[in-house]
């Protein structure tokens, strides 16, 4: 049997997931929204060899899977899944950047390989919080906190309908998929056989597209999906934005790695230079 087409999205399970019931699922989409922006901002403005001062950024993501009941695993297999494109972006650093850095025993490490870390923490980082945010809001909610937060309806309102019919083109792009295969008896396909596939399913597409405009129309669609429940900012909702970039901001200028490791060389020589 062809894999279903989550096992290429996974928005089905993000969305099962957002779903629950927990301090991070009852936030203000805006406000998680808010705080997920400000720490991939404060992620990415780390200058190219900082590494160790991104660790203790780990935290906010961790913290938001406990308290969601987010599993780790989960978001870490999706993470992993763009990690070829990162690898590629970042495989010529240590080939470009070959000054000695730092020293690790006998072995003399370049900047290249340094810069080629940080951009692999940096991509770990930010994907897994985007990931969280989607487990625990939903695409939807992060399309309406979006919009609530002053970007264009046409533009979220193209992720969410992206969001909803992907599952739509992944399944006929099965089901084409499994008929070829019924009748092709193990034979590749051919490059003129793959260009008559993708019209079938560009065809398809455009027909199921108009059946789901004219069925949306005559349910009352003007141009604005309506949103599940309303949007409540609350304390606690700015409580926690508050919190975050205060967390943010004190550990983008206060290096905790550095600060712990002076205050444990400190402890070791007993205070003597």
């Amino acid at each position: 049997m062809p894999p279903g087409p989550e096992s290429f999205l996974h928005f089905g399970t993000l969305d099962a997931l957002a779903a629950g019931d927990s301090p991070v699922h009852r936030l203000d989409p805006r406000a998680k929204v808010l705080a997920t922006g400000l720490f991939i901002l404060t992620v990415a403005s780390f200058g190219r060899y900082e590494v160790a001062a991104l660790l203790p950024f780990a935290l906010f993501p961790a913290a938001l899977m406990a308290l969601g009941g987010i599993p780790a695993a989960f978001i870490g297999r999706r993470a992993l899944a763009a990690l070829p494109f990162v690898l590629l972006l970042a495989a010529f650093n240590p080939l470009l950047d070959r000054a000695p850095m730092l020293t690790l025993g006998p072995l003399g490490v370049s900047g290249g390989w340094v810069s080629f870390a940080s951009i692999l923490l940096r991509f770990l980082l930010t994907v897994g919080s985007a990931l969280v945010l989607v487990a625990t809001t939903s695409l939807d909610g992060v399309c309406l906190g979006l919009e609530k937060l002053g970007l264009p309806r046409a533009f979220t309102q193209q992720v969410a309908f992206l969001h909803r019919y992907a599952f739509v083109l992944g399944a006929e792009t099965v089901r084409i998929h499994r008929a070829r295969t019924l009748r092709a008896f193990g034979r590749k396909v051919s490059p003129r056989e793959f260009a008559a596939l993708a019209g079938q399913l560009l065809l398809r597409a455009w027909d199921r597209a108009g059946r789901v405009h004219v069925a949306m129309l005559s349910r009352g669609f003007t141009g604005h999906l309506p949103a599940r429940r309303p949007l409540r900012w609350k304390g606690s909702d700015l409580l926690f934005t508050a919190c975050c970039a205060a967390l943010f901001g004190a550990l983008r200028l206060w290096s905790l790695p550095r600060f712990l490791g002076n205050l444990a060389a400190h402890a070791f020589t007993g205070g003597r230079p």
